[in-house]
């Protein structure tokens, strides 16, 4: 069975730093094309960033460039996502994602595995 785990979300003041792991077991991964989401409050998930498990082609929503850097450990399995420069609209629960197949995408129901979010708050 898949299992996503994310970790790493808190409470953080505006411009400050977090960094999001997203521990990955259940199969191999090598394939598939990992990504991170968000959802705020009353609005729909969105695409954050992505990355290609096998080439580390990494793609980013336009609202995140330049902030926020979506890294793999391959020996971890683990997915990672650093954020700084953190504005109070960061402010959702992340979603870590898996899609079998190498493809990007920034369409939800891409995706077949998901994690159960972990909470980033950002103050002003």
């Amino acid at each position: 069975q898949v299992q996503l785990v994310e970790s790493g979300g808190g409470l953080v003041q505006a411009g400050g730093s977090l960094r999001l792991s997203c521990a990955a077991s259940g199969r191999t991964f090598s394939n598939n094309f990992m990504a991170w989401f968000r959802q705020a409050p009353g609005k729909e998930r969105e695409f954050v960033a992505g990355i290609s498990w096998r080439s580390g082609n990494t793609y980013y929503a336009d609202s995140v460039k330049g902030r926020l850097t979506i890294s793999r450990d391959n020996a971890k399995n683990t997915v990672y996502l650093q954020m700084t420069s953190l504005k109070p609209e960061d402010t959702a629960v992340y979603f870590c994602a898996a899609r079998v197949g190498h493809w990007y995408s920034v369409r939800r129901p891409d995706y077949d595995y998901w994690g159960q979010g972990t909470r980033v708050t950002v103050s002003s």
